[in-house]
């Protein structure tokens, strides 16, 4: 470890796989809801259930892309970071924010409140005070890593990562605006659930694979900088405008048909080329980095998001096929694979690398880390597989020819539990690599000749 500060990563990367543990347990909790309807439902209904799964992502996404940044940073501004003390101030903000939204969330409290109770808006039902709370946290983080940046070496790599991540976090301020308006309100919540996932973090993505690419193939700096502009450019150029294609469900002009449907198609660009520039890195480096754990995850994340954001969003994103699949489990597949191999496998390629720098040990555990990434993976894909069918059966039955919709939900719960069964793999793999990160492997001692007398 070149710098005493990237230590702070560690604590984030910490807090991040405990997160990560909570929501794949709350995912595989709501997958057996689809199942069995009724279970646990008086302590805990499904849509409480769901929120836990789904905010646990995004928070837990977000303090790896923290750690990351606290990790890289200091390596490429060549400099220790600004102010360790803030790092751990920030991170205590986000965990005590995140705890008080789970007590909100579970136990109803404060309800009708405007300033302590949950607001019913997917993926921002946080309460106000812990909205604050993040953007607090936001702007130390930005101010922490900003400075940092400012008095050391600037490269394309943490320019491209401090932009989205600057632009992750002002697009989150669209979470205070809530208008009576549906309309509105949906327009605006876009800006920040599409123009996340589909622009600010792709960035981020983009910024993390450079730097394991460079450090896992010794790749000169200048190609990867080249590639991580192209990725850039095209991915804001299709990500933008690309947000269209869910303006025209919510009252907006007809013309967002044409815009959505044309640059979410585009949208495909940025991932074929992170899919393309990963295996061309590998191929151009020839380097035998010791850690194959971490250029496993690298070369997964860019090569599931090319398939799970960029075909399966293709194949539903123009406005003709989306009229009859959106909200379907067609939707639900491209969702989960498309967060799984853009950002989930992302920060679990950095945590592979830094994590045992940070420790101060060599790779280890990489052979049950390395099946860790093929539980998940194939489980993530067959899960996309069986909600692909069951949503290519949800539209038929329901869109196509009217069918009652819990009528059809009857007729795919085989498929709910052979996405249950999917489930359960990548809970086992998420648990055996969260093992193989944070548990040492066992010394093998070879016996000596003086040894192997005496036990004779």
């Amino acid at each position: 470890m070149k710098y005493q500060t990237q230590k702070i990563a560690y604590w984030y990367f910490l807090a991040a796989m405990a997160v990560f543990a909570v929501q794949v347990l709350g995912g595989l909790w709501a997958g057996w809801i689809y199942v069995s309807p009724n279970f646990l439902s008086e302590l805990m209904p499904f849509n409480i259930v769901r929120m836990l799964h789904t905010n646990a992502l995004i928070v837990w996404l977000l303090l790896g892309f923290f750690g990351a940044a606290y990790f890289l940073i200091p390596e490429e501004a060549e400099r220790e970071m600004h102010s360790p003390m803030l790092a751990y101030i920030q991170l205590g903000i986000m965990l005590l924010g995140t705890a008080g939204a789970v007590l909100t969330y579970v136990f109803d409290l404060f309800h009708g409140n405007w300033l302590l109770g949950m607001e019913g808006r997917e993926f921002i039902e946080q309460p106000v005070w812990v909205k604050v709370g993040i953007v607090v946290a936001a702007l130390i983080f930005l101010f922490n890593v900003s400075m940092t940046v400012l008095k050391g070496r600037k490269t394309a790599i943490s320019n491209v990562l401090l932009l989205g991540l600057w632009g992750l976090a002002l697009l989150f301020l669209f979470a205070f605006y809530n208008p009576a308006n549906l309309s509105l309100d949906k327009m605006f919540w876009w800006y920040i659930v599409h123009l996340w996932v589909e622009g600010t973090w792709e960035l981020v993505m983009a910024s993390i694979l450079a730097f394991l690419l460079l450090k896992l193939t010794g790749v000169d700096r200048e190609i990867i900088e080249k590639w991580l502009y192209i990725i850039v450019a095209t991915a804001l150029f299709s990500g933008i405008l690309g947000t269209g294609h869910h303006y025209y469900w919510i009252g907006l002009p007809g013309y967002w048909q044409w815009i959505g449907s044309i640059f979410s198609s585009l949208e495909v660009i940025p991932f074929f080329a992170m899919m393309s520039f990963s295996f061309i890195m590998v191929w151009k480096g020839r380097r035998d980095h010791p850690n194959k754990a971490a250029l496993l995850w690298a070369l997964g994340a860019a090569t599931v998001a090319f398939f799970g954001a960029g075909v399966w969003g293709f194949l539903h994103t123009l406005h003709g096929v989306n009229y009859y699949t959106h909200g379907t489990q067609i939707t639900a597949a491209h969702g989960h694979l498309a967060f799984y191999g853009a950002y989930v496998s992302v920060n679990l390629a950095i945590i592979t690398y830094a994590m045992p720098i940070l420790r101060g040990r060599d790779p280890y555990n990489q052979v049950l880390n390395m099946v860790s990434f093929w539980l998940m993976t194939g489980g993530m894909s067959f899960m996309t597989f069986v909600l692909t069918f069951a949503g290519i059966i949800q539209t038929h039955l329901q869109r196509v020819l009217g069918e009652n919709y819990m009528d059809v939900q009857d007729s795919v719960q085989l498929f709910y539990i052979m996405r249950w069964g999917a489930g359960l793999t990548v809970v086992i793999g998420a648990i055996l690599f969260i093992y193989s990160q944070l548990v040492p492997r066992r010394e093998i001692i070879e016996p000596t000749d003086e040894y192997e007398s005496e036990g004779a």
